[in-house]
């Protein structure tokens, strides 16, 4: 009997080694080498502090700014430890509200505005996290930014230009923008 308990603890204490120390070093040190950016958290820096992750959305309401999709996610919108959809269907009276709400938002932000109002401004994605915008969205809210910021539309629509980034391999995915990029380049284009 203890020649297989003693078996059975070097089989561990093996497994233990090569799947839990070794493994994790030997993939952290290649995505390091690989993909610095990327294992780091694809973080966005403005003179040498961390602005956030690409990869994450941050809530941005200042008129000056392009804003995000809404985050569905609880106790604090865009919280990453808690990625979640809201959940609510269709018929829902709740989804119907609050749709109604960020639709009057966008229109009291920008009344000359009578444009359509993109969906993805008015919904929140799967994750809540959603960093990202479609292309029509950006440029809904760019005769807005313009304004604020005392911009010529047309270097406000070049920046979305600029940052709208295609389909990946041409075929996957939609177009899309990075929020928190082009509030970026927008605060390089003109500071607040």
């Amino acid at each position: 009997m203890l020649r297989e308990l003693r078996t059975a603890f070097l089989v561990l204490l093996a497994l233990t080694t090569v799947t839990g120390v070794a493994y994790p070093l030997l993939v952290t040190g290649a995505a390091q080498l690989l993909f610095p950016r990327q294992a780091n958290g694809s973080l966005l820096e403005v003179g040498g502090r961390s602005a956030g992750s690409a990869l994450i959305g941050q809530p941005f309401d200042d008129p000056g700014y392009f804003w995000s999709r809404p985050s569905a996610t609880s106790k604090f919108p865009y919280d990453a430890s808690a990625s979640s959809g809201s959940n609510l269907g269709p018929s829902s009276d709740a989804l119907r509200d609050a749709l109604k709400a960020r639709v009057a938002a966008l229109r009291a932000a920008d009344p000359a505005n009578t444009a359509p109002v993109p969906i993805d401004l008015v919904t929140a994605s799967a994750s809540g996290l959603d960093p990202d915008i479609s292309p029509a969205a950006a440029r809904y809210q760019a005769a807005r930014v313009a304004r604020a910021r005392g911009l010529d539309p047309g270097r406000v629509e070049a920046l979305v230009a600029e940052h709208t980034e295609g389909r990946f391999l041409g075929l996957l995915g939609e177009p899309r923008v990075n929020v928190l990029a082009l509030n970026l380049a927008l605060d390089r284009a003109a500071p607040r």
